[in-house]
């Protein structure tokens, strides 16, 4: 089941009750955002937006127009419990705060909705271990770290366009999963990922967030007969497809 903490974003803007109303709408020009939870030495203490912000003085402080009662989350929700809270009440944000209420992250519509399209999870991880391990009878260690792409293998030669732009846009903002990797010794094959790989060689990020699952040197996988077929070796052999491409077109001005 998938959880707040493995979606919500952990780094965030925050306003503090000292700040001015001027200060928050600064923010909001800089950041493209349009609330802020506020923070006083780590502690969520309130919430503002911009339609807080409407006609006020721009010299009154943040801790006059905030909003006192918020509603949060906490990282161990599931994903799908804070889906129907955010439904039900209309919020397309929520802090997101550990035991003592201090602020540790936010989760938005955006993540919840990233959440159902996202395809590596801890669950799959687990269950790509237990088959490799099943058909070759080795122990298979996994573990979090990162990759370098100029090092990955994939296993797809081709990746879609229109997605391809969504995971540009989550990389730039921070948002995106970690990719799934099979490390058989100094050889890191692609499994899983191949849009956010791509994306990473495209805007020249290095290093991606991975599961790495280790197989033995001894053992011969099936992926790796795939890629000497097919003669793949390095993200630059992947094609970009323009199919299934969205269609954006401009409607007519109504006359009547």
């Amino acid at each position: 089941m998938s959880r707040v903490r493995e979606y919500m974003t952990r780094k965030v803007v925050t306003l503090n009750p000292n700040d001015t109303v001027k200060d928050a709408i600064r923010l909001i020009k800089e950041s493209g955002h349009d609330s802020f939870p506020v923070v006083e030495d780590g502690y969520l203490v309130g919430y503002v937006s911009s339609i807080d912000l409407l006609m006020k003085d721009p010299d009154v402080k943040i801790g006059d127009v905030m909003k006192r009662d918020v509603l949060v989350a906490r990282e161990n929700m599931a994903l799908k419990d804070v889906a129907r809270v955010m439904f039900r009440t209309g919020h397309s944000k929520l802090p997101v705060i550990d035991g003592d209420g201090r602020l540790v992250g936010i989760i938005s519509n955006i993540d919840v909705i990233r959440s159902q399209i996202e395809r590596a999870t801890p669950e799959k991880v687990e269950k790509l271990r237990k088959t490799l391990e099943s058909i070759h009878g080795v122990k298979v260690n996994v573990r979090r770290g990162l990759v370098d792409i100029m090092r990955l293998i994939p296993t797809q030669t081709v990746v879609h366009a229109d997605e391809l732009r969504g995971r540009i846009h989550e990389l730039r903002k921070g948002l995106a999963e970690p990719i799934v990797v099979v490390k058989k010794g100094k050889t890191y094959y692609l499994v899983d990922g191949h849009h956010r790989a791509f994306a990473s060689l495209k805007i020249g990020k290095g290093l991606l967030d991975a599961y790495i699952v280790e197989v033995p040197e001894g053992v011969e996988l099936g992926l790796e007969r795939l890629v000497r077929r097919r003669g793949i070796r390095s993200l630059r052999d992947i094609r970009v497809s323009e199919d299934g491409k969205l269609i954006e077109i401009k409607l007519r001005h109504d006359t009547r």
